[in-house]
């Protein structure tokens, strides 16, 4: 429990029940009545709310406020990247640039990879990964993944592929271009029923992986990496409002969905 008054924290916004088998091993990110504030819960678009003190985590105190709502979608990446193992001397494939996308890369590369390749087809997002530190980029309307995986990585291709955009298109690639015997994380949540080629995955010996959120131990490990420089968060942050201006704030998002990254409703000011 993390008690310090006035300290400056952030939050796992799950509510679990903690008795079931997954909160039971550790794994409450699976919990089986999984809740996530703001969404199956009461909000927190408020000036003040009360969350477990066991979903807190601690702040440096040299860590501005944007950057600390920024953890929680990069815990969502550092997990993600766990669920590979060690990536060390990896090279691997994200497939997307958005803000997850991005976050992946960076945290891979952070994490040891020995090169990291993103996709996408605005280049504007993959100019915002260059930014990031991202330096081999691909759009995907311009060159095809299996020709960029063979220019950046060689006839090995990819030791692992991320799919981070969540879509029949690029779950498509991934299992097209895959190495044999290789593995593919999905990342982002489908809209709907996926169509992929079972036959290809299972003739290829492919390894299908999926990530849930995260656990504490991913907010620590990002915090680890934004500290020592290895991952940027500050080029992700599109615009910040004040929290009497929020209704202003969710017409940015709906007016530049194409361009906007993340945008941060300030509720201090």
């Amino acid at each position: 429990m993390y008690e310090r008054r006035m300290a400056t924290v952030t939050i796992q916004p799950q509510v679990v029940c903690g008795e079931c088998y997954p909160c039971r091993h550790g794994k409450y990110n699976l919990c089986e009545e999984l809740k996530v504030m703001g969404f199956q819960t009461t909000g927190t678009a408020s000036e003040y709310f009360a969350v477990d003190a066991s979903k807190v985590t601690p702040l440096p105190e040299d860590m501005s406020y944007e950057e600390g709502a920024m953890i929680e979608p990069l815990a969502v990446a550092v997990h993600a990247v766990r669920q590979a193992g060690d990536v060390k001397g990896m090279k691997i494939a994200v497939l997307g640039a958005g803000p997850i996308g991005n976050l992946v890369a960076q945290t891979a590369l952070g994490m040891g990879a020995e090169s990291v390749l993103i996709t996408d087809v605005s280049n504007l997002r993959l100019e915002k990964a260059k930014e990031c530190g991202i330096q081999c980029t691909a759009n995907t309307k311009e060159e095809d993944l299996g020709d960029a995986m063979l220019r950046f990585f060689g006839p090995d291709k990819a030791d692992v592929i991320y799919d981070c955009a969540g879509n029949n298109i690029t779950m498509g690639q991934a299992i097209k271009y895959a190495r044999k015997g290789s593995t593919i994380i999905l990342v982002a949540v489908f809209a709907g029923m996926a169509e992929i080629d079972l036959a290809v995955l299972n003739d290829h010996e492919l390894d299908l992986n999926t990530t849930m959120m995260y656990r504490n131990e991913d907010y620590i490990e990002g915090i680890r990496l934004v500290n020592e420089g290895k991952v940027h968060l500050q080029p992700l942050i599109s615009k910040t409002f004040a929290f009497r201006d929020y209704k202003q704030a969710y017409q940015y998002i709906d007016e530049n969905r194409e361009t906007a990254m993340k945008v941060i409703i300030n509720v201090q000011k």
